[in-house]
């Protein structure tokens, strides 16, 4: 492991050359910007991430033609530039990430990391983001990383000898952050309506956000819960700390919160240091059906931008306009589902700010399908649940028309009759 600076390390880039980065809470910014005053001297090179978090250096209008950014999770602070063709969507299933990189065709030149320091092994972790960054240092010629303290030492399968490491570049800064945001009632209806759904003992996957953190917020009274997700944020961390997670009754990896990434707050990443309850593991693993299914009482929670009325879920886009990606939905909506009383569970406000109902007739035009209505199991609002797996179009249509917003069922009706005949 060789000490450089950011800029001495960018120099074994060339044009043409394709680079992965580790993202979420653990972008290393620094690197990422070096990357970018590098490629004002080369063109073609290709950047391939997840989610990346702070800045975007990477899609400065000079950069056009020599730096690619190519997501495969969009993030709010590249939307923008996705949306209007400076920067580019891959839609791929999370779970299969690593079998991405890992093809003989697909080269990386270099992996970009962040890390904690080595420890008296001589071992340094990746901290709270795994994703898909194994298999990217494995197929790396060269792997770059900015090696700093405020990084949480996370267990699991995130240890990786400081020999991995070609080029080492020291930082000290916290790592980016979410504090929790506070619900107001509206998703606490959602929320205790998706809450009535999780039986004790069950194993949870759940995402970010208002929906998510208001449901782990009412599990308080619940027992033995398990958690076996993608992500992790800090609603996992307080039933931890009160003993309603406890990951006992899983039937695998007992006793322990498995998870790919995390994203939260400071206080997150100091409870994540050290702490052998937590299994950081590769996207492969957490998000596998063949992992997910094998969980009694596996639920999964996930969200939705619309639902049509035979049950097709868009999450990653309304219309052509591209929000995010279609990420783990999938893969847990599917291992869920075959799981021994397993139950997936779709919710979504009845409307959005602007009072548009997000239960539609048909989904807007040039939207992506992230879930089948195949897939689909419960659909939940703050209206209430309709379970559709097993139903007929007409019984789909009759049981969202129910958990749409009052004022929109009447017309919902209506247009559902041009789409189903015979309802």
């Amino acid at each position: 492991m060789q000490w450089l600076t950011a800029d001495e390390a960018m120099t074994v880039i060339q044009s043409n050359d394709q680079v992965y980065c580790q993202g979420m809470a653990s972008t290393p910014t620094e690197l990422l910007t070096a990357l970018a005053r590098r490629c004002r001297n080369l063109s073609g090179v290709k950047l391939y991430h997840l989610h990346l978090e702070g800045p975007t250096p990477q899609i400065s209008p000079e950069l056009k033609g020599r730096l690619l950014d190519i997501s495969l999770f969009v993030g709010s602070n590249l939307r923008q530039a996705v949306n209007e063709g400076q920067a580019y969507y891959l839609p791929l299933f999370l779970s299969d990430v690593p079998w991405f990189i890992r093809r003989d065709e697909f080269s990386i030149k270099a992996c970009l990391i962040q890390v904690s320091p080595p420890d008296r092994h001589g071992f340094v972790s990746l901290g709270p983001t795994v994703e898909g960054i194994l298999a990217a240092i494995e197929k790396a010629d060269v792997v770059i990383a900015e090696v700093n303290p405020q990084v949480p030492r996370t267990l699991g399968w995130a240890h990786l000898p400081a020999s991995a490491i070609d080029y080492a570049v020291q930082v000290d800064r916290p790592l980016a952050s979410h504090d929790p945001v506070l619900s107001g009632p509206l998703y606490q209806r959602i929320a205790q309506n998706v809450a009535s759904l999780i039986d004790d003992r069950s194993t949870l996957q759940v995402g970010i956000g208002r929906i998510p953190d208001a449901v782990l917020h009412l599990l308080r009274g619940h027992h033995d819960l398990g958690i076996h997700s993608e992500m992790i944020s800090d609603g996992v961390m307080e039933l931890a700390e009160a003993g309603v997670i406890t990951g006992r009754y899983k039937a695998i990896d007992r006793d322990q919160i498995v998870t790919t990434f995390a994203l939260g707050s400071q206080r997150l990443y100091r409870f994540m240091d050290d702490n052998p309850s937590i299994a950081m593991c590769s996207v492969d693993y957490t998000n596998s059906t063949a992992i997910i299914r094998q969980h009694p009482k596996m639920t999964s929670i996930n969200s939705a931008l619309e639902v049509d009325i035979t049950g097709q879920v868009a999450a990653e886009s309304l219309g052509s306009h591209l929000i995010s990606g279609v990420g783990g939905q999938m893969d847990f909506v599917r291992g869920a589902t075959l799981a021994p009383q397993g139950r997936s569970i779709i919710a979504l406000p009845s409307r959005t700010g602007t009072g548009i109902s997000r239960i539609v007739a048909t989904l807007t035009s040039g939207a992506a399908v992230t879930t089948t209505r195949n897939h689909v199991q419960f659909v939940v609002t703050e209206y209430g649940i309709a379970f559709l797996h097993g139903k007929t179009l007409d019984e789909r249509a009759l049981r969202l028309v129910a958990i749409a917003h009052p004022e929109d069922r009447e017309s919902l009706l209506v247009q559902a009759r041009h789409v189903i005949p015979g309802l």
